[in-house]
């Protein structure tokens, strides 16, 4: 026989709060378990006092190190793993003794709690049972009287020790939003809120339900007085998204039709990578418009500011992303989309004439802004592969057929042009790079100088220098470019790739 191990959540501090089941288990518990600071204080168990039965075994788990420093080989993250491994050890010794322990938890267990990493531990050997509470975040709307999201609103939890230009990204691309973890991080998140135009409806809770609740506005708040025990809330009734809604807990009336002034829709190339590769053209139209639209990670990539409007979707949608901005320009509102790269290059500016050719769409004028492509970034990389002259095709068949490809391919080959191939290969196309390797050897000579070039502009880019003949196909996925040079391509001594422009 083994004893039984409870991680029960007790709430965020007001003791009325902890469930009738949570009460019942401490009262029942043979051993009481609990994490505190080096200090030696628990709030958990200050929480659950009145319920700890008399003589009942106490288990107090105190962490080596909170916010100093140690002196542990593996560091902070080597020093907590050996301190829950220890944890997991006493409690085991107890739980083999048939004893039944409860590990009390503030807030919710598995909602940034400690007592995770004590079932990550014991549930595989023991029976673990997770019993939920009140988490500090809906303590602190109640408190506040904060609606955090309606309808069809996004919430988003964020830790404060985010970097402060992602916690300003997340923060302008949703709802509501709940930012935890304060304390030495406030300064940082007070910033985020600010960029991402948040700041004037954050409310700041301090002790949610405890003894000290404190309940302010976040930009009222000074950043030494912050506790790690409190939360931003930023209501989904006030993001920029929301707020010409004037009364959200009632269906928005029919709107009746007045004249708009409609601005052109911009159709931005971002470049292949990080602003280094955005042109001054660009990141001034960035600055002028409202709305950026487009695939999620090229809208990461765009700088989060106050009254920036952020519309992130998936990969396979362009046009239907296309008609949303289109319509977002009809009505009134200054709008971007956003491509990698160039955007007329394999990118979102065909899509976007694509929804356009809708005559409900006639008045719209679109204007494409051109952006350095991927074709271009890999050859630079690389010397000067498409100095003379040269063809670039994508291998993806989800919009052509395969057949149409392999006619393309094989009159470039026949016709002696460098070829730059977008889109090689994804986890469902396995076969297409071996395919067009296979079908250039039937024109082009085995030794064909081949560029590889992945991720470029990006951490961790490379750029390897191959020919036909030892280009291996499953080594290449979508972060790739390849370049096929021509019978005019051939690499110097240094490694430089170059094409003569001279044909003979």
């Amino acid at each position: 026989m083994t004893g039984r191990i409870y991680g029960v959540g007790l709430g965020p501090g007001d003791p009325e709060l902890i469930t009738r089941k949570a009460a019942r288990l401490i009262a029942e518990a043979d051993v009481i378990a609990y994490h505190s600071g080096t200090h030696g204080r628990s709030i958990a168990r200050g929480i659950a006092a009145g319920l700890i039965p008399d003589g009942v075994i106490e288990e107090k788990l105190v962490y080596p190190v909170t916010v100093g420093t140690t002196d542990h080989p593996g560091g902070y993250d080597g020093a907590i793993a050996d301190f829950y491994d220890e944890c997991a050890a006493r409690l085991a010794t107890h739980l083999d003794a048939d004893r039944t322990v409860v590990v009390l938890c503030e807030g919710d267990p598995l909602f940034y709690g400690s007592y995770m990493y004590l079932h990550d531990r014991l549930s595989k050997e023991y029976v673990a049972e997770v019993i939920p509470g009140v988490t500090s975040f809906s303590a602190a709307a109640a408190a506040a009287a904060e609606p955090l999201v309606r309808r069809t609103d996004v919430l988003t939890i964020l830790p404060g020790t985010l970097p402060e230009p992602e916690l300003a990204r997340r923060l302008a691309d949703t709802d509501g939003a709940v930012i935890m973890k304060l304390g030495r991080t406030f300064e940082s998140v007070r910033n985020a809120l600010e960029q991402s135009g948040r700041l004037g409806d954050a409310v700041y809770v301090e002790r949610a339900t405890m003894g000290g609740q404190r309940i302010v506005a976040a930009a009222d708040v000074d950043p030494d007085t912050v506790p790690y025990f409190s939360v931003i809330l930023t209501a989904g009734d006030k993001a920029p998204r929301n707020r010409g809604v004037l009364d959200r807990s009632r269906p928005a009336a029919p709107e009746t039709e007045t004249s708009v002034e409609t601005h052109e829709l911009l159709v931005i190339g971002l470049g292949p990578a990080d602003d280094r590769w955005l042109t001054p053209e660009a990141s001034s139209a960035l600055a002028s418009v409202d709305h950026v639209v487009g695939y999620g990670p090229y809208v990461d990539r765009v700088p989060v500011r106050s009254g920036l409007q952020r519309h992130s979707s998936g990969n396979t949608v362009e046009v239907d992303r296309a008609r949303f901005a289109l319509d977002l320009t009809l009505s009134g509102e200054k709008v971007a989309v956003v491509s990698g790269g160039d955007a007329g290059v394999f990118g979102m500016a065909s899509a976007v004439f694509e929804a356009a050719q809708d005559q409900k769409y006639a008045s719209v004028p679109i204007r494409v802004l051109p952006g350095v492509s991927a074709v271009q970034a890999v050859a630079a990389r690389a010397g000067a592969p498409i100095g003379g002259d040269f063809a670039v095709m994508s291998l993806s068949d989800r919009l052509k057929p395969w057949k149409v490809i392999e006619k393309r391919l094989t009159a470039i080959a026949e016709a002696d042009l460098v070829l730059g191939i977008y889109n090689p290969a994804s986890r469902s196309r396995t076969t297409q790079v071996a395919d067009a390797r296979s079908l250039f050897l039937q024109h082009r000579p085995s030794d064909t100088v081949v560029v590889i070039g992945r991720d470029v502009g990006r951490p961790g880019e490379s750029l390897e220098v191959t020919t036909l003949e030892k280009l291996d196909p499953a080594s290449i996925d979508m972060k790739c470019l390849l370049i096929i040079g021509a019978a005019g391509t051939s690499t110097l001594p240094s490694g430089s790739v170059w094409t003569k422009r001279s044909v003979e």
